[in-house]
């Protein structure tokens, strides 16, 4: 593992200046009204534009639209190379099933399938808005219908919403995450700060969150997750990541019982995912 000095969390994503502006109207007129418009925003992820470098991927994969059943939405799914050998790779929040094109493209040199999606409310799936128990219901319906799966490997939420699917039974022989949140209360938190509102609307949006799942969110916590996973973890983080605290890994290794963190530099939060190094450790870890 290697040595780091802490850095302070940054976020990098910056809140258009009308958004803030119309949050901090709404919690002036209503606290129920910003606390509504704040749990909208929460729930809705940015669609980018397809990046040119995974073009290919989106090209070459098979393509299907899947009924995930238990949240009655539909999500495409992409099945990458041809192998009785698969691994389930799980993208983060605004991201898409292509995202973690470099690592594919390394373990389909090795022999694997890979099978990923675009979760509700990403890339070509439909609705508009998702949460994390969302893409957990995903990765338990695609283990039924294309497992079972040699490993999985997820990034930031995605790495949150698999340590949750293996604490809940999802089986894989390894696991590998990199960028992962841990604490949901410390997300929504981070969230409130960045809009530039009250801590009582943080309050107000745990409360919405708790009608709608019938018990606590931060029960999806990484870190509480990770009490349940005995297989072994293979965990990155950059200590430069600017949208994710790498305290947050660190939290989460503390509870795994057979892990390693390796604590990469000046990669951040995304360019980790096309890193030749960490993509060598990866098969590395797989292989053996």
């Amino acid at each position: 593992m290697t040595t780091h000095k802490n850095t302070k969390y940054t976020d990098a994503n910056s809140v258009p200046k009308p958004l803030l502006f119309i949050a901090r109207f709404l919690q002036f007129l209503s606290p129920s009204l910003a606390t509504k418009f704040a749990v909208y925003l929460f729930k809705t992820p940015i669609r980018y534009k397809t990046p040119k470098h995974e073009l290919d991927m989106d090209k070459k994969s098979r393509q299907e639209t899947v009924h995930i059943k238990s949240l009655k939405k539909d999500i495409r799914v992409y099945s990458y190379g041809e192998s009785s050998k698969k691994i389930l790779l799980v993208h983060g929040w605004s991201g898409r099933g292509t995202q973690l094109v470099s690592i594919a493209d390394a373990l389909l040199a090795q022999g694997y399938m890979t099978i990923s999606f675009d979760a509700p409310a990403h890339g070509k799936s439909a609705t508009k808005t998702t949460m994390m128990p969302e893409f957990v219901s995903c990765i338990h319906q695609l283990e039924k219908e294309w497992g079972p799966f040699e490993a999985a490997v997820g990034h930031s939420l995605g790495a949150m919403a698999l340590l949750s699917a293996v604490k809940e039974g999802f089986k894989i022989k390894k696991l590998i995450i990199l960028g992962s949140g841990d604490s949901i209360n410390d997300i929504i938190k981070m969230f409130i700060e960045k809009m530039k509102l009250k801590p009582v609307i943080g309050t107000r949006m745990k409360r919405i969150f708790f009608d709608i799942l019938t018990f606590d969110i931060e029960n999806y916590s990484a870190n509480i997750s990770a009490k349940e996973v005995k297989i072994p973890t293979l965990i990155f983080h950059d200590e430069n990541d600017l949208d994710v605290p790498v305290s947050s890994s660190e939290n989460i290794r503390q509870n795994l019982q057979d892990s390693e963190l390796i604590i990469t530099q000046n990669l951040g939060h995304r360019r980790i995912l096309k890193d030749e190094k960490v993509i060598s450790k990866i098969v590395d870890f797989l292989s053996k």
